[in-house]
């Protein structure tokens, strides 16, 4: 077996390839949520619905007898999101903030055995963030634990096929008069992870070696690439391919590139994106921008060469332009997508709105446009 000897940072000794691809000793059901430690999650909560179209689920604070933080639950289609607020400037959530700003903490994993999976993976040489126990109410019991990876950002394991309430013990339903409808998202589709130079192929070997995760593709510098700045990707799988974390780091190039920034703004690894699937994103984005959301621009010209790039599809291209969404094509199908501009004051976490009409792939064929779109809005932050 290999040895998995870990030194700071996780970066692992390498003795020999032990796991082969799509291991399942560790099954994952899908996202369980996302939660973010945030300045503010009253008004977080309240831009979530507003503008993207959350509804309310669950919330936990003082009125609930938490007297250290308050949590807003949001939930659409099957993505729910946690916004935490602590309630004192010292301690870990008011620390990760003030290095951070607003940021992805936890990513949930929903899985059959959430003592299980803390074996699995903390035997394999994961760094335990929360060890396994369960917390109850009157509504049953969920099974919780969890592990460190990049930067601050942790996996938590939830186990709630014996709990029937609201969200988790300790949350109550939260419900306002106010309430906007749905812009049309359904789920995550994936989750990406910005890491320091050189370290993408560490995290890459964690995902694998540690939580049985297999490389689905590569980018390298040629594919993600402009005049200016580049960057590097490995898409990380589990079995069922419920979970995909593509994981990137920088890569050499004349000016800053969209990596850097972030790590520099995010002082360390973390989520940089959260793509969230559609079924009709022509609605979704006509919504999102007319609640204002911003997203990035895309040249008119882009469009020029699509016929030629993609072939035929069932969207008027006209409309596409009109609302800035990108097409690619794969061997399976072809996809739609559009990216946000940053959500938060600093130029880090953005959201990612896609529509797969049978691609399994990430919008390779679209890179030089992002990127020069992203560059756009870098040199108009004097980042680049």
């Amino acid at each position: 077996m290999q040895d998995l000897t870990a030194v700071k940072n996780y970066e692992y000794v390498e003795t020999q390839k032990v796991f082969p691809l799509a291991q399942d000793f560790l099954p994952i059901l899908g996202t369980d949520y996302v939660e973010f430690y945030v300045g503010n999650a009253k008004q977080a909560a309240h831009y979530y619905k507003t503008a993207f179209g959350f509804q309310e689920l669950a919330y936990a604070g003082l009125e609930t007898g938490v007297r250290d933080r308050t949590s807003y639950v949001l939930q659409q289609g099957k993505i729910r999101l946690i916004l935490t607020t602590p309630f004192e400037s010292e301690g870990p959530i008011a620390d990760h903030l003030r290095l951070h700003g607003d940021g992805v903490k936890v990513i949930a994993l929903w899985v059959n055995d959430a003592y299980d999976a803390y074996e699995q993976t903390t035997s394999r040489g994961a760094k335990s963030y929360m060890e396994p126990h369960t917390v109850k109410d009157e509504n049953g019991e969920v099974k919780i634990s969890g592990i460190h990876t990049y930067g601050d950002t942790v996996h938590l394991f939830i186990e709630r096929k014996n709990y029937s309430g609201v969200f988790l013990p300790g949350y109550e339903k939260w419900q306002t008069e106010y309430q906007p409808t749905s812009t049309g998202l359904k789920y995550i589709d994936h989750m990406v992870g910005n890491v320091g130079l050189g370290e993408m192929n560490v995290w890459s070997k964690f995902y694998a070696d540690v939580m049985g995760f297999f490389n689905l593709v590569t980018f390298d510098d040629k594919d993600i690439s402009t005049e200016y700045t580049a960057l590097m990707s490995k898409v990380m799988t589990n079995g069922n391919g419920y979970i995909k974390f593509p994981i990137n780091e920088p890569a050499p190039g004349k000016k800053k590139s969209q990596v850097e920034e972030y790590l520099d703004f995010y002082k360390g690894p973390g989520c940089q994106h959260i793509a969230v699937a559609t079924d009709d994103i022509i609605f979704t984005i006509s919504e999102m921008r007319r609640r204002g959301v911003e997203f990035l621009y895309v040249p008119g010209t882009y469009y020029d060469t699509v016929k030629e790039r993609v072939g035929i599809i069932e969207e008027d291209l006209e409309v596409l332009k009109k609302w800035g969404i990108m097409v690619d094509r794969d061997e399976e199908g072809y996809l739609l997508q559009i990216f946000t501009k940053p959500v938060e004051d600093r130029p880090t976490l953005f959201y990612e709105i896609i529509q797969r009409k049978g691609a399994k792939s990430f919008g390779k064929g679209n890179f030089q446009a992002l990127f020069e779109s992203i560059e756009a809005e870098q040199a108009r932050r004097g980042t680049l």
